[in-house]
Formats: C-alpha cells, structure tokens, sequence
C-alpha cells in the first residue's frame, strides 16, 4: 500500500493540482479495491460512490481557486498539429518534460538578500513553452522558443531562423540543424551557419552560464538535394530539430512558423510578457487598445506572464474578436515560473528581464515577416500620436515623403516626451471626459522631451530587421541599421508615467516645466462611444453609467 500511494508525494501547487487530483483518486480506488478483493457489498459500493464525490468535489473547488487567482497556464496547451497555427509550433513527439527535485527552502532572516533567496529557490520551478535541447551538446543548454521560415527578398537565399536562449556566450562548436519535411521519413541534416547573439554585451550579464538570447540560422537545402530526392523545389521543412553532430536521435522538434497571408496588412503592434498579477490595468488597457485601433493598428501580438482577473476578461475578449493575439509565455532554464516569485525576479533582476523580454520581441517579428509592413514594440502606456494627421497611414506617408532618396530605413523612430500620471491627480478633472478614461484627462506633459535616441519607440520595416529590442534593431539586413529620426512636430511617443524611468534629475529635466498638450482629444467622441461599448460588453459598466457621463 505504501508502494501503491508513493507518487502522491511531493508538493502540491495550483498549476498541478489537476495530475494530483487525479492521482489521488486513482490511489484510493486501487486501495479500496484491493481491500475488498474486487467485490463490493452494496454499503460498500455506498462508501465508494462517496469516495468518487468527494475527490470530485476537491478537484471542482481546486479549479474554481485557480481560475480566480487567475494562476494556471492553461493545462491543454497544444504542442503540435498544423504547421500555420502559432499554439502549435512546438512537436508533440519530443517536448521535453524536467524533473525538479523538492526542496524546502527558508528566508534566514529579514536582512536576506532577495534576489539570493529567488536564486535559492528558482531552481525548484518548472518552465513551459521552451523546449530543452540535448544537454549533451558541447555542455551548453540550449533552449528553444520558436522557429520560422525566412524568405525575404534582402537574403541570398531562404534560412530557417530558430530562437532560443543559451548559457554560454559566443558559441563556437558547430551544432545541426535536423530539417523534417512532412513527405520524408528521414531529414535533411545542414549545420548551423549563424549564432546571432540578441543582445549588446556592455549592458551587462556578459558571462558564461548565463542564459543569453541568441538568433541561429540554418540554411535550407540546395534545390538540387531536394529534387534528387523527389521533392518539389516549393517544399518547405514543417519541423526542426537541433543536435550537436546531425547523427544523433533528436530529443526536441520545433514547427517552423511559415504564415503567409492572402493580403498583406500594414501596422502590427508587438507587446513583452505582461506582469500585472496585483494590479488591475484593465479599464486602461481597453481604452489603449480602442486608441490603436484608431490610429490604425490591424492586430495587437501581446505576451502574458501573471494578469489581474480583469486584464485576463479583456484580454480574452479581444481574442474572441480577432483583434487581439495572446500568447502565454514563461522564462527558461532555472528562472521562476512561480506567480508572485517570478514577478520579484524580475523586478529585482533588471538586466535578466530586458534580455528575456527580447525573445517575445523577435518571435513576434518572425511570426509576421510575410504579414504587416511595420511592427511596433510598445508597452501599455506608451502611444506613438501623429500631430499633423490622425492616422499611421498618413503619418507613414508624409515620414516617407521626407527621407533623402540616399537614405533606405530600416526603421522610424518617434522621440519620447512623459505625459504625467501623479497618483494624488493634482491636476483638474475634465467634466466633458469620463474619469476612467486615462489618456484622454492627463493631458500635461514635460515641455522637454528625451535626450535624442532616448527611450524611443519605431515602426519597424518588417523586410529590413534582422534582430531587434525594445528601442531599436539589433541587426539588419542588407547594408546594415538606418534608423530615420521624425520630427517631434510630426509625431511624438506619448509615454504615461508617474515618474521617470530614471529618477535622476527628473523633476528638474522634466517636472518642473509642464505644458499642456491635448492633441489626444481629437479622438474624444470616438474613443469615449468605443471604451464606453466594450466596457459595457465585458461586464464592467452598467448602461445607466454610460447615460450618467455623456
């Protein structure tokens, strides 16, 4: 019996209640069978019905928990099935699951340094969403995100691009590529042509057993090789796998992210891993997501690490309209995935969450390499806002008309100027604009924008990048990086903040001189009428408080 009840020991948590629950119940039915020799009485079969209600009645509360505290990644996340759907990029025949061994460990005292005790206990915290290739490959961790298929017209000829995270900086051992193709029952083997590393090595973490971000590339076979084989010259991989000498038996398979659209689009907006698991951003992430839809924003790519139960219901309800593309995320290696654990991570690891938020940034890009024409990378409280026109259209129109016929960019960048937020609101309420509408009742700025190059935010020239972060390309195609400033006159970055990102003479740079710029109101009756509607869609406004403010 001891043997027979064993697997239920080890610690219990809200995202593996469900394997546990049902294990539970498993053993106690094996138990209760063996003690009855397989032959129930009829009070026994009372007794076992009792049991089955109660274990079902445990695992509803559990569920019912989970999904208020809005802690489960989902549990029926799909590793494969067709190549073009983005939940299924990842083979279901070799994901690769990790023993964590249980570990208590306890807070020395109250002068323990966090980040150390977050250290201490990461270890214990599975990841999800990564695939972890063979350790066997030169002692390096190679964790892998997502492959695509790039055949842009600025290559020589097509790649295919995996992203990943490894623990070793400038690589130098050659690993393979294993190229599945759905009509072979062998792959093609071709070797790894590129480590690109995605990240700047002065910005710091530049040390062997780090996880660093890193672009590889494969080249697709000859079209020779493919037709001496019978393939047609079209035929593209539908997987990948990666080993160190291209022999091996695979232990990971990557879908290769190949969506090519009927009609192109033209403004994407990419967002890192959301991580608002205490605060309620939910009211202002509708009114920002109304706003770029009126600006011109096709689709919002957005990546969720912990959210509020409200961000959660107006995430999903954008999902249900298209309008919106959500995509659960988590960090690799030995980093938490615990909510609450890992938001001190990052919070308290500054350098380790900038270099894990540029694997959301790429995977986004090389999603839409064939479907918008520009992408942004914008947080939640940041809008790029034309000033002479009222679209990104026509804001593109009038840039491009301005760039020297010399000049080929890759990317726009807007300057940033802080639009202040104060939490005690000093500033007057606008009767005419309900109070819920953030953007559109802070209104005064900083008369000085940021120094030039400084916290910008960019239209992206899909066709051009090669790698990317938050402010500007990494790498492009072609005869490298040019990114064309425009002129605050024409459009600026909005950024909504209550201080400066770095508070080092930020009253006096930026505080002390306000002006008041309300060139968002241009948008008033539109955006009011649309937040005012989704808001009363999801639940959280009621008709008669709609009637009350117009």
């Amino acid at each position: 019996m001891t043997s027979l009840c064993r697997r239920l020991n080890g610690p219990l948590d809200d995202q593996h209640f469900t394997g546990h629950f049902y294990r539970m119940c498993n053993c106690w039915s094996e138990l209760f069978s063996l003690l009855t020799g397989g032959k129930l009485r009829p009070h026994q079969r009372f007794i076992y019905f009792l049991m089955i209600l109660m274990c079902l009645c445990y695992g509803l509360f559990h569920v019912w928990i989970a999904q208020e505290r809005n802690w489960i990644i989902p549990l029926n996340y799909n590793v494969g099935a067709t190549t073009n759907d983005r939940d299924n990029s990842r083979g279901p025949e070799h994901k690769i699951s990790i023993d964590v061994t249980n570990k208590t460990i306890q807070k020395k005292d109250d002068n323990h340094d966090v980040e150390s005790f977050i250290q201490d206990l990461a270890p214990n915290v599975p990841y999800e969403f990564w695939l972890l290739a063979n350790a066997s490959i030169v002692e390096w961790n190679h964790y892998l995100y997502g492959a695509y298929n790039d055949n842009r017209t600025a290559i020589q000829q097509p790649v295919i691009r995996i992203l990943g995270m490894i623990d070793r900086i400038e690589p130098t051992v050659k690993s393979h590529c294993l190229l599945w193709y759905d009509i072979a029952k062998d792959p093609f083997v071709t070797p790894i042509v590129e480590y690109k590393y995605v990240w700047n090595k002065k910005w710091g973490n530049y040390k062997q057993g780090l996880l660093q971000p890193y672009l590889m590339t494969c080249n697709l076979p000859k079209q020779d090789d493919l037709t001496s084989k019978g393939f047609n010259i079209d035929q593209l991989p539908a997987s990948v796998s990666l080993t160190e000498k291209g022999c091996e038996p695979p232990t990971n398979n990557l879908r290769i992210n190949n969506i090519v659209p009927a009609v192109k689009k033209r403004f994407a907006v990419c967002v890192k891993g959301l991580d608002f698991l205490q605060v309620d951003m939910s009211v202002r992430l509708v009114e920002w997501i109304e706003l770029l839809g009126l600006l011109g924003a096709d689709k919002i790519f957005l990546y969720e690490l912990e959210v509020h139960p409200n961000i959660s219901r107006v995430l999903r309800y954008y999902q249900e309209t298209g309008r919106v593309d959500l995509t659960p995320i988590s960090l690799p290696g030995d980093q938490p995935n615990l909510p609450g654990l890992r938001h001190l991570y990052l919070k308290s690891k500054s350098i380790n969450k900038w270099q894990n938020e540029v694997i959301p940034y790429n995977d986004c890009l090389y999603r839409n390499l064939y479907s918008y024409d520009y992408i942004a990378l914008l947080d939640t409280d940041e809008v790029i806002v034309p000033r002479l026109v009222s679209t990104w259209n026509e804001l593109m129109e009038n840039v491009l008309a301005g760039v020297p016929s010399n000049k080929s960019p890759s990317s726009y960048h807007f300057r940033n100027v802080y639009f202040w937020d104060d939490e005690e609101h000093s500033h007057v309420w606008y009767p005419d604009i309900p109070r819920h509408m953030h953007m559109l009742q802070h209104v005064y700025r900083s008369y000085n924008y940021t120094k030039p190059g400084s916290y910008v935010k960019c239209f992206h020239d899909v066709q051009k990048i090669l790698t990317l972060h938050n402010h500007f390309p990494f790498a492009c195609l072609g005869k490298g990086c040019y990114s064309h400033t425009v002129d605050p006159e024409t459009a600026h970055l909005q950024h909504y903040r209550g201080d400066c990102q770095l508070k080092k003479n930020c009253d006096v740079d930026f505080k002390q001189h306000l002006v008041k710029d309300p060139i968002i109101w241009r948008y008033n009756e539109d955006l009011i009428a649309r937040v005012d509607n989704v808001l009363k869609e999801i639940g959280f406004l009621k008709e008669s408080d709609i009637d009350n403010h117009r």
